[in-house]
């Protein structure tokens, strides 16, 4: 809900007067300051409280202000025509002081850039060298700061590329070491149930043939058992039974032991 209306009258108790006074005094200064800035416009505030204190404000001058309201209102051609004429009058002025900044800057912009500077005294010149010269000088320096932070930026990225191929040199070197590690352990075999006859087979002779080998093994195999028959026909004797001359000898002993020497 929105407050109520205030009655607009005076107001009884002296308490409540003075806080009322207070805040609405506050107001309107406040106010009359915003309208100042806002619209550029020349005010003077003069409040006298009930006690007769006095409070003022004023964005230029009271007395100044005082004065033009004075000259303003002595005019014969009424209020409002006079206060039309000094607004104009107060705007060209206004305009005319706009008009020679903006002359002001265009030469100084043309004496900067080297133009213009046929009517300039030696004075004159030397001051406008000397404003160059210090505008070259903050030039440089922004330029050397710009510089600098640009380089210590790329040394900086030169370093973290660095790091960086180091770390990856290291993995790669790493996975190299790991790949060639499981190469070596698929090139070892285990042993066998056959290692030893394979093991004796490669220690043979290269000249050796295994037909050759199993006939010979037959044939003493066959001489042995015709001695160890003969043997037995005639037990009271010793027999020394030689095989064929292929390298190998069968001795036959008395106690029916065989051998091949």
């Amino acid at each position: 809900m929105g407050r109520g209306k205030i009655e607009i009258k005076r107001i009884e108790n002296t308490t409540s007067r003075q806080v009322t006074f207070c805040k609405r005094r506050n107001g309107l200064l406040k106010k009359a300051y915003e309208l100042s800035i806002l619209c550029d416009a020349e005010i003077a505030l003069i409040i006298f409280s009930g006690r007769g204190r006095l409070y003022e404000y004023s964005n230029n001058s009271i007395r100044s202000t005082i004065e033009r309201y004075k000259k303003a209102s002595a005019s014969t051609s009424g209020s409002a025509p006079v206060i039309d004429v000094n607004s104009h009058q107060y705007f060209q002025q206004e305009a005319a002081k706009l008009r020679q900044q903006i002359q002001t800057l265009q030469n100084s912009n043309r004496h900067l850039m080297g133009e213009s500077i046929g009517n300039m005294t030696a004075k004159e010149l030397k001051n406008l060298e000397n404003r160059l010269e210090r505008g070259i000088g903050r030039i440089r320096s922004k330029k050397h700061e710009l510089l600098f932070a640009e380089i210590e930026y790329m040394q900086k990225r030169e370093a973290d590329l660095q790091n960086e191929n180091m770390y990856l040199r290291a993995k790669v070197a790493e996975a190299d070491r790991a790949q060639q590690q499981a190469a070596e352990g698929h090139e070892v075999v285990p042993a066998s149930a056959g290692g030893g006859a394979t093991t004796e087979l490669q220690a043979l002779p290269a000249s050796f043939d295994p037909r050759g080998y199993y006939q010979q093994v037959s044939m003493l195999a066959a001489a042995a058992s015709a001695s160890s028959s003969q043997y037995s026909e005639h037990p009271g004797q010793e027999h020394h039974q030689t095989a064929l001359h292929l390298g190998y000898h069968i001795k036959v002993d008395a106690a029916g032991g065989k051998g091949l020497l």
